[in-house]
C-alpha cells in the first residue's frame, strides 16, 4: 500500500510538472526546467553520501573501535542481503540514525552517541533494520527523482514570476498559479511521499529483523529524546533521519518530513500482533 502511494504521488507530481510546464512554457518548457532539475538533482544523488555525513559531521569507523556495533550492523545487513555498510558515528547527545547511499553497494549507516547510550541491542537492531530498508529500496533514488520534479515546478513558477507565461491573454490566473500555488502543492506532494517512503521502511525494517516490537519501542524513545535534546542539522537533510532531528513532530503535520511517531508505533504493533 505504502509503494502504491508512493507512485501514486509521483504521478500526481508528474502531471503537476506538464501542466503548469504546459500552461506557462508549453511541453518544451516543462521538458527544459525537468532536465535541468534532473542534472542538477542526479549530481546531488551521486555524492549524497558523502555530502550528507559530511554536513552531519560523521567520521568513519572500523571494526577494531567498536566491534559490538559492527556485528551488529553485519548480522542486519545479512538477514537483508545486502553487503556490510560502512559504519559511522556522530558525536551527539541526541539518539538518531540514518543509512544513505545510492545503492547497497555504496551504503553507510550513522548512528550517534546520544542513540547508543539510549537503546537496548534489541531496540538498535530493530533502528538498523529500518535503515537497512532505505537502502535496499533505493529510497535515495525516489527521493531524488521526486526533487527533481520539485525543483523542476519551482524554476518553472520561478520564470514566470520574472519573464510572464507564455500565453499573455488570459494568463494572470495560470501565472498566479504557478508562482503560488504550484510550489506549494509540489512540496506537500513531495511531503507526501518521504512520509510514505517511512512507513515502508519501518514495515520492512521490522521484517528484516522479525522484531517490530523492537523497532516500535526504539521509535518511541527516540522521539523524546529528539525533543529533549535537539540537533542541529541543515533542513535539507532533516528527512533522511529515523526521526526529525530538529523537532519531533515539525509544526503540523501536514508539512512534516516525517509521519507522527504515534501512527508509525502504532502500525509496528499491530504488525506484531497487538490489538488496540
Amino acid at each position: 500500500m505504502n509503494n502504491l502511494k508512493t507512485a501514486v504521488l509521483l504521478a500526481a507530481l508528474s502531471g503537476l510538472l506538464i501542466a503548469v510546464g504546459g500552461a506557462l512554457g508549453g511541453m518544451s518548457g516543462a521538458v527544459t526546467f525537468f532536465v535541468i532539475a534532473l542534472v542538477m538533482n542526479f549530481a546531488s544523488y551521486w555524492f549524497s553520501a558523502d555530502i550528507v555525513l559530511r554536513t552531519a559531521g560523521a567520521h568513519e569507523i572500523q571494526r577494531e573501535q567498536d566491534p559490538r556495533l559492527f556485528g551488529m550492523i553485519e548480522e542486519v545487513a545479512q538477514e537483508a542481503g545486502m553487503p556490510m555498510p560502512r559504519v559511522y558515528v556522530m558525536d551527539s547527545p541526541q539518539p538518531n540514525a540514518f543509512a544513505t547511499g545510492r545503492n547497497p553497494e555504496h551504503a553507510a549507516v550513522a548512528v550517534t552517541t546520544g542513540i547508543r547510550a539510549l537503546l537496548t541491542e534489541r531496540e538498535l537492531r530493530g533502528v538498523l533494520g529500518h535503515e537497512m530498508a532505505h537502502v535496499k529500496n533505493r529510497d535515495i533514488l525516489t527521493s531524488s527523482v521526486v526533487a527533481a520534479i520539485a525543483s523542476a515546478i519551482s524554476m518553472i513558477g520561478w520564470s514566470a514570476m520574472w519573464f510572464g507565461g507564455r500565453n499573455r491573454e488570459g494568463g494572470g490566473a495560470a501565472t498566479l498559479i504557478a508562482v503560488l500555488v504550484a510550489p506549494i502543492a509540489a512540496s506537500l506532494i513531495q511531503l507526501g511521499i518521504s512520509r510514505s517512503r517511512e512507513y515502508q521502511a519501518d514495515r520492512d525494517g521490522a521484517s528484516i529483523v522479525q522484531d517490530p516490537e523492537a523497532l516500535a519501542s526504539a521509535l518511541a524513545k527516540l522521539e523524546m529524546g529528539a525533543q529533549r535534546v535537539p540537533m542541529q542539522v541543515p533542513e535539507s537533510t532533516a528527512h533522511m533521519y529515523i526521526v526529525n532531528p530538529l523537532t519531533a513532530e515539525g509544526f503540523s503535520g501536514l508539512f512534516a518530513t516525517h509521519p507522527p511517531i504515534r501512527e508509525r508505533v502504532a502500525r509496528l504493533r499491530r504488525m506484531a500482533g497487538y490489538t488496540e
